[in-house]
């Protein structure tokens, strides 16, 4: 994991799918999980998605709640 990849959860949009144009880090858990049995996507947004899925599975969401820009 790169650590700007924790600012890019709270500010890089879904570019396909269902949840288009949402921010990653907020994604619903389901989706995560789907990709999760599924395959994530390769390259960076696949990276993205896989730590996320690990943040919202470990239940660790609110560390990001200080990279949110209000």
């Amino acid at each position: 994991m790169q650590p700007e990849y924790l600012e890019k959860l709270v500010t890089r949009k879904m570019p396909f799918g269902k949840y288009e144009g949402w921010l990653i880090a907020d994604l619903p858990g389901p989706y995560l999980n789907w990709f999760a049995r599924e395959g994530f996507p390769p390259g960076e947004i696949g990276e993205l998605l896989h730590l996320m899925h690990e943040i919202d599975h470990n239940g660790l969401g609110a560390l990001l709640d200080p990279l949110r820009r209000s």
